[in-house]
Protein backbone atom coordinates (compact mmCIF):
# COMPACT_ATOMS: atom_id res chain seq x y z
CA UNK A 1 0.00 0.00 0.00
CA UNK A 2 1.13 3.11 -1.08
CA UNK A 3 -0.34 4.93 2.22
CA UNK A 4 2.79 5.31 4.11
CA UNK A 5 3.71 8.47 2.34
CA UNK A 6 1.03 10.46 3.43
CA UNK A 7 2.02 8.98 7.23
CA UNK A 8 2.01 10.55 9.82
CA UNK A 9 -0.49 13.15 10.21
CA UNK A 10 -0.49 15.53 12.85
CA UNK A 11 -3.49 15.50 14.54
CA UNK A 12 -2.77 17.60 17.68
CA UNK A 13 0.06 20.07 18.87
CA UNK A 14 1.64 17.10 20.36
CA UNK A 15 0.02 13.70 18.63
CA UNK A 16 0.34 11.77 15.69
CA UNK A 17 -2.01 9.11 13.44
CA UNK A 18 0.93 6.57 11.95
CA UNK A 19 1.28 3.46 11.15
CA UNK A 20 1.28 0.95 13.95
CA UNK A 21 5.19 -0.75 13.99
CA UNK A 22 6.98 -3.77 15.20
CA UNK A 23 7.97 -2.70 18.90
CA UNK A 24 4.53 -0.65 19.78
CA UNK A 25 3.39 -3.76 21.79
CA UNK A 26 4.39 -2.29 25.49
CA UNK A 27 2.83 1.11 24.87
CA UNK A 28 -0.15 -0.55 23.31
CA UNK A 29 -0.58 -2.58 26.23
CA UNK A 30 0.13 0.52 28.15
CA UNK A 31 -2.43 2.35 26.44
CA UNK A 32 -5.01 -0.43 26.87
CA UNK A 33 -3.84 -1.30 30.70
CA UNK A 34 -4.58 2.47 31.40
CA UNK A 35 -8.31 2.40 29.38
CA UNK A 36 -9.56 -0.95 30.99
CA UNK A 37 -12.08 0.80 32.06
CA UNK A 38 -12.96 3.55 29.60
CA UNK A 39 -13.48 1.01 27.03
CA UNK A 40 -15.36 -1.79 28.67
CA UNK A 41 -18.26 -0.70 27.61
CA UNK A 42 -17.71 -0.14 24.22
CA UNK A 43 -15.69 -3.48 23.52
CA UNK A 44 -15.60 -7.41 23.68
CA UNK A 45 -14.46 -8.80 27.09
CA UNK A 46 -10.71 -8.83 27.15
CA UNK A 47 -9.06 -11.91 28.92
CA UNK A 48 -6.03 -10.66 31.19
CA UNK A 49 -3.81 -11.71 28.61
CA UNK A 50 -5.10 -8.94 26.20
CA UNK A 51 -3.41 -6.34 28.28
CA UNK A 52 0.35 -7.99 28.07
CA UNK A 53 3.01 -6.63 25.79
CA UNK A 54 3.20 -9.54 23.65
CA UNK A 55 -0.24 -9.70 23.00
CA UNK A 56 -0.50 -6.46 21.52
CA UNK A 57 3.09 -7.23 19.78
CA UNK A 58 1.40 -10.15 18.12
CA UNK A 59 -2.03 -8.20 16.98
CA UNK A 60 -0.08 -5.59 15.85
CA UNK A 61 1.86 -8.32 13.68
CA UNK A 62 -1.18 -9.56 12.46
CA UNK A 63 -2.66 -6.26 11.10
CA UNK A 64 1.03 -5.47 9.81
CA UNK A 65 0.39 -8.72 7.39
CA UNK A 66 -2.82 -7.63 6.82
CA UNK A 67 -2.07 -4.04 5.65
CA UNK A 68 1.00 -5.60 3.48
CA UNK A 69 -1.69 -7.47 1.87
CA UNK A 70 -3.82 -4.65 1.41
CA UNK A 71 -6.74 -5.78 4.02
CA UNK A 72 -6.08 -3.00 6.38
CA UNK A 73 -4.54 -0.27 8.17
CA UNK A 74 -3.45 -0.48 11.15
CA UNK A 75 -2.88 3.36 13.36
CA UNK A 76 -1.83 4.08 16.53
CA UNK A 77 -2.38 7.79 18.05
CA UNK A 78 0.68 8.31 19.52
CA UNK A 79 2.40 11.16 21.60
CA UNK A 80 5.47 12.97 20.52
CA UNK A 81 7.22 11.39 23.57
CA UNK A 82 6.16 7.64 22.34
CA UNK A 83 2.87 7.54 24.72
CA UNK A 84 -0.12 5.61 22.71
CA UNK A 85 -3.66 7.69 23.36
CA UNK A 86 -5.36 6.03 20.71
CA UNK A 87 -5.98 3.40 18.39
CA UNK A 88 -7.37 3.62 14.53
CA UNK A 89 -8.14 0.80 12.09
CA UNK A 90 -9.19 0.68 8.24
CA UNK A 91 -10.46 -3.28 8.34
CA UNK A 92 -11.48 -5.57 6.36
CA UNK A 93 -10.98 -3.49 2.73
CA UNK A 94 -12.67 -5.71 0.20
CA UNK A 95 -11.66 -4.51 -3.86
CA UNK A 96 -13.33 -4.92 -6.96
CA UNK A 97 -17.00 -3.95 -7.24
CA UNK A 98 -17.17 -3.27 -3.42
CA UNK A 99 -14.10 -0.77 -2.51
CA UNK A 100 -15.51 -0.63 1.10
CA UNK A 101 -14.16 -1.23 4.49
CA UNK A 102 -15.02 -0.63 7.89
CA UNK A 103 -13.36 1.82 10.79
CA UNK A 104 -13.02 1.56 14.58
CA UNK A 105 -11.37 3.63 16.59
CA UNK A 106 -11.08 4.82 20.08
CA UNK A 107 -8.87 7.84 22.54
CA UNK A 108 -7.59 7.96 25.41
CA UNK A 109 -10.04 8.74 28.56
CA UNK A 110 -7.41 11.66 29.21
CA UNK A 111 -7.79 12.84 25.63
CA UNK A 112 -11.86 12.47 24.92
CA UNK A 113 -13.67 15.77 24.50
CA UNK A 114 -10.97 17.55 22.79
CA UNK A 115 -11.70 16.60 19.07
CA UNK A 116 -8.96 14.09 18.81
CA UNK A 117 -11.09 11.49 17.58
CA UNK A 118 -12.62 13.54 14.97
CA UNK A 119 -9.29 14.68 13.54
CA UNK A 120 -8.11 11.11 13.72
CA UNK A 121 -11.44 9.72 11.93
CA UNK A 122 -11.21 12.72 9.00
CA UNK A 123 -7.52 11.73 8.67
CA UNK A 124 -8.42 7.98 8.35
CA UNK A 125 -11.11 9.23 5.41
CA UNK A 126 -8.39 11.14 3.94
CA UNK A 127 -6.16 8.26 3.85
CA UNK A 128 -8.83 5.86 2.51
CA UNK A 129 -10.00 7.89 -0.11
CA UNK A 130 -7.18 9.46 -1.59
CA UNK A 131 -4.39 6.69 -0.52
CA UNK A 132 -6.39 3.95 -0.63
CA UNK A 133 -8.94 4.65 -3.08
CA UNK A 134 -11.62 3.53 -1.38
CA UNK A 135 -15.55 3.87 -2.50
CA UNK A 136 -16.53 3.54 0.91
CA UNK A 137 -16.06 3.47 5.21
CA UNK A 138 -18.90 2.13 7.24
CA UNK A 139 -18.58 2.38 11.14
CA UNK A 140 -21.12 1.01 13.72
CA UNK A 141 -21.93 2.11 17.45
CA UNK A 142 -24.13 1.24 20.51
CA UNK A 143 -26.81 3.09 20.11
CA UNK A 144 -26.30 5.08 23.39
CA UNK A 145 -22.61 6.14 22.59
CA UNK A 146 -23.52 9.79 21.57
CA UNK A 147 -20.03 10.79 21.73
CA UNK A 148 -18.89 8.32 19.12
CA UNK A 149 -21.93 9.06 17.11
CA UNK A 150 -21.09 12.83 16.72
CA UNK A 151 -17.26 12.03 15.08
CA UNK A 152 -18.35 10.05 12.65
CA UNK A 153 -21.25 12.90 11.70
CA UNK A 154 -18.90 15.92 12.21
CA UNK A 155 -16.83 13.36 9.53
CA UNK A 156 -20.11 13.35 7.25
CA UNK A 157 -20.74 9.75 8.05
CA UNK A 158 -24.51 9.03 7.55
CA UNK A 159 -26.75 6.97 9.58
CA UNK A 160 -28.08 3.77 7.15
CA UNK A 161 -29.54 1.21 9.73
CA UNK A 162 -29.81 -0.70 12.78
CA UNK A 163 -28.61 -4.01 13.42
CA UNK A 164 -29.74 -5.84 16.34
CA UNK A 165 -27.33 -7.96 17.91
CA UNK A 166 -24.76 -6.99 16.08
CA UNK A 167 -21.69 -7.72 18.31
CA UNK A 168 -20.67 -9.47 21.67
CA UNK A 169 -19.57 -6.46 23.35
CA UNK A 170 -19.08 -6.33 27.21
CA UNK A 171 -20.19 -9.62 27.23
CA UNK A 172 -23.32 -9.94 25.51
CA UNK A 173 -25.05 -9.64 22.26
CA UNK A 174 -25.54 -5.63 21.50
CA UNK A 175 -27.36 -3.39 18.99
CA UNK A 176 -25.56 -1.11 16.84
CA UNK A 177 -26.28 1.48 14.84
CA UNK A 178 -24.68 1.12 11.26
CA UNK A 179 -23.07 4.28 9.00
CA UNK A 180 -21.62 5.08 6.42
CA UNK A 181 -19.60 7.64 4.45
CA UNK A 182 -19.37 7.59 0.29
CA UNK A 183 -15.98 9.10 -0.40
CA UNK A 184 -16.03 8.60 -4.38
CA UNK A 185 -18.61 8.36 -7.07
Amino acid sequence: MRVASALPVRLADDVVLRLARTGDGRALAAAYERNREHLAPWEPLRSPEFFHAATQESTIAGGLADHAQGRALPLLLVTDDGEVVGRLNVNGIVRGAFDSASLGYWVDCTRTGHGLATAAVAAAVSLARDELGLHRLEASTLPNNAASQAVLARNGFVRIGFAEKYLRIAGRWQDHVLFQRILLD
